[in-house]
């Protein structure tokens, strides 16, 4: 009975600390950022040359953001009048925040 009680409070400060990761992730993000902030990581390939990189959760969120930007803006789909503005805030924030992946996947 120790061992479940043991167990089941690991569980709970493992929950405790996941809840607190997303927040971190939250935090690392632009305040002007609207899209979705994914719980995971992943390899993404460029659309153009085939060259990949894995991304982690936040990094993966602002690409599709920047992805879903962009297809908008060549559609000429424009959802507020900052669209291109934050199209632009996008690539800053992910040259900025790793510029290796920039250069293999946007630029």
């Amino acid at each position: 009975m120790d061992t479940d009680i043991k167990y089941y409070k690991m569980g709970k400060q493992n929950e405790k600390l996941l809840d607190n990761m997303k927040e971190l992730d939250k935090q690392k993000l632009p305040k002007w950022f609207t899209g979705e902030l994914y719980e995971e990581g992943a390899e993404v390939t460029n659309r153009f040359g085939g060259d990949s990189c894995y991304l982690n959760n936040v990094e993966l969120s602002m690409y599709d953001f920047i992805m879903g930007a962009t297809q908008m803006y060549e559609m000429g789909i424009f959802n507020s009048g900052n669209h291109a503005q934050d199209l632009r805030k996008g690539l800053d924030w992910f040259r900025k925040n790793n510029a290796s992946a920039y250069m293999v996947l946007l630029d």
